[in-house]
């Protein structure tokens, strides 16, 4: 198996303390996704500002099509999620 260093919810500081805390404020907790690119918390930040601006801001796709499409999308890649 695989493993990946990561900082632990309950050990982060600065900004990524911020990226994690705006995680559980979205969806109640922070998803392993998040948590694997902990090591830059600059990139994990865009990545979530990214993130945040496809699937959870005004634009011309409707949320239910927007989720369906990252559930496709996550399903060809073999996410369980």
């Amino acid at each position: 198996m695989a493993y990946i260093r990561k900082i632990d919810t309950a050990r982060a500081t600065g900004m990524l303390k911020k990226v994690y805390d705006d995680a559980r404020g979205r969806s109640g907790h922070v998803a392993n996704i998040i948590t694997v690119m902990s090591l830059d918390a600059k990139t994990a930040a865009k990545s979530m500002q990214f993130y945040v601006s496809l699937m959870k801001s005004k634009n011309p796709l409707p949320v239910a099509e927007r989720e369906m499409l990252a559930t496709v999308v996550s399903n060809a890649n073999g996410c369980y999620y």
